[in-house]
């Protein structure tokens, strides 16, 4: 991994501290222009026919999003964001009054908000499971609550938007097989940031978006389902000529592919820049990401928690995303330093987070996601602008 390469094709670090890749990361200049490209063709020749020119590079978008996740292109839909193949996946799974989804207590907002929202209109049934003191999933836990509730389904976040914490996807991917149970994984946090391979994790459903680790445009991501999920003929709520075919007057044949997850109007210019973003990723190698970004957060926390700051990420295994406050709670003086010298964060509110946030007693919280494009030096810099807050 040549760091100086990956500076130059970025930049936009050329002149600020960019801590801010779990909210919207930096795209590199060959993601810009390879959607560019697309839209002066759209331009000159219309959305149709530029489509069509493109159609290889098109389809490159689903191996190389395979690629990533160690799966087939045939199980990898477009989406316009985690949250769209999220809302998707949801709608395809037949709820009824009295079904019962388990998840957690740090699970992302707009999946907790889409399973009230579901409760209020089937009366179903939200349980979180609980966890240890560590604040690793209690797989037992989980695992008793099944056999109690025999779930409809089992979500979970792998990392949260507001915590560095990982939790163990894995695991609850072997419980789910164990009992038979559909499982949908948010991974928006995970992929582009750290390995990640959905042979490993046995989930029917796992979503991402592009913006984030991933380095790609804004109104991207994709939703991978399973063969299990395909071949139960598992579809979203609301289909077009994509997702199936019209057949009859009043039948349709389903695209045998997780395309059925698809619609027909996609931002092409976008996809393409989407997948020059999964294309670098995987040139540079999801190992080497992971490996590097490891060595960046664990200095950056462990800094903060040398000079006195509070950190609230918990768990054996932690991520790129590091979240903390002043020892008394308040973030206004961190959130002046960082503006002040032109560092990139993202404040974390209760809202965001209300569970995790009410537990940890706390209202607010900086939140800094270094990258694989941020140097050592950069960690370092940062810390010490912190450092005269205590001292």
């Amino acid at each position: 991994m040549n760091l100086d390469i990956i500076r130059q094709d970025t930049p936009g670090c050329s002149d600020k501290i960019f801590l801010n890749s779990a909210g919207a990361s930096l795209m590199p200049k060959s993601v810009v222009e390879t959607t560019i490209k697309f839209l002066y063709e759209e331009q000159e020749f219309g959305g149709y026919a530029a489509a069509t020119r493109n159609s290889g590079l098109i389809n490159q978008f689903y191996e190389e999003t395979a690629k990533l996740i160690n799966t087939k292109s045939s199980n990898i839909a477009f989406a316009g964001s985690s949250t769209d193949g999220y809302a998707k996946a949801l709608s395809s799974i037949s709820f009824k009054e009295g079904d019962c989804i388990i998840t957690t207590n740090d699970d992302y907002i707009s999946n907790q908000i889409a399973f009230i929202s579901l409760q209020k209109r089937h009366k179903i049934e939200i349980i979180r499971v609980a966890n240890l003191s560590d604040n690793e999933l209690d797989l037992e836990d989980f695992e008793h609550l099944i056999r109690k509730h025999h779930p409809k389904l089992i979500a979970v976040t792998h990392i949260p938007t507001n915590s560095g914490l990982i939790q163990n996807i894995e695991g609850v991917g072997k419980l789910c097989q164990q009992y038979d149970i559909l499982y949908l994984v948010d991974a928006c946090q995970s992929v582009g940031q750290i390995v990640v391979d959905v042979e490993k994790i046995n989930c029917d459903f796992l979503t991402v978006t592009g913006r984030k680790f991933m380095r790609g445009p804004r109104g991207t991501g994709f939703l991978y389902v399973s063969d299990k999920a395909l071949n139960q003929k598992m579809y979203p709520l609301f289909l077009d000529s994509i997702g199936a075919q019209w057949t009859s007057f009043d039948d349709f044949q389903l695209n045998d592919t997780a395309k059925r997850f698809e619609l027909f109007e996609r931002p092409y210019a976008e996809l393409l820049g989407f997948t020059e973003a999964l294309r670098y990723a995987n040139a540079i190698g999801m190992d080497q990401i992971e490996s590097y970004n490891r060595k960046l957060a664990d200095t950056l926390r462990n800094n903060l928690q040398n000079n006195d700051f509070r950190v609230l990420d918990k768990g054996n295994k932690l991520s790129s995303i590091i979240t903390f406050c002043q020892a008394d709670g308040n973030v206004q003086k961190i959130h002046e330093i960082l503006t002040k010298n032109n560092v990139f964060f993202k404040e974390n509110k209760k809202g965001d987070a209300l569970i995790d946030f009410t537990s940890k007693n706390v209202d607010h919280a900086i939140r800094l996601s270094p990258h694989y494009f941020n140097t050592m030096e950069e960690i370092e810099k940062v810390s010490q602008l912190l450092k005269e807050i205590n001292h």
